[in-house]
């Protein structure tokens, strides 16, 4: 993801509580973002089946997903 995108993301999900879709690039997981270390450039993510992960920015896009009911 861009800079920008990478920056809403963090915003998003520090500000706004909001826990923004994400897919890896690399390996196709897909999760959700629950906090950003900007040190490191990354977002921590709860993917699908409830692990916790870290993805760079680069290897990471915000995902459009239907919620789960």
């Amino acid at each position: 993801m861009t800079a920008s995108s990478y920056e809403r993301v963090c915003y998003r999900t520090e500000q706004q509580d909001e826990h923004v879709p994400l897919s890896n690039l690399r390996s196709g997981q897909l999760g959700y973002s629950f906090g950003c270390t900007r040190e490191g450039v990354t977002v921590q993510v709860r993917l699908v089946n409830g692990e916790l992960d870290s993805w760079s920015r680069e290897e990471c896009v915000e995902a459009f997903m239907e919620p789960v009911c």
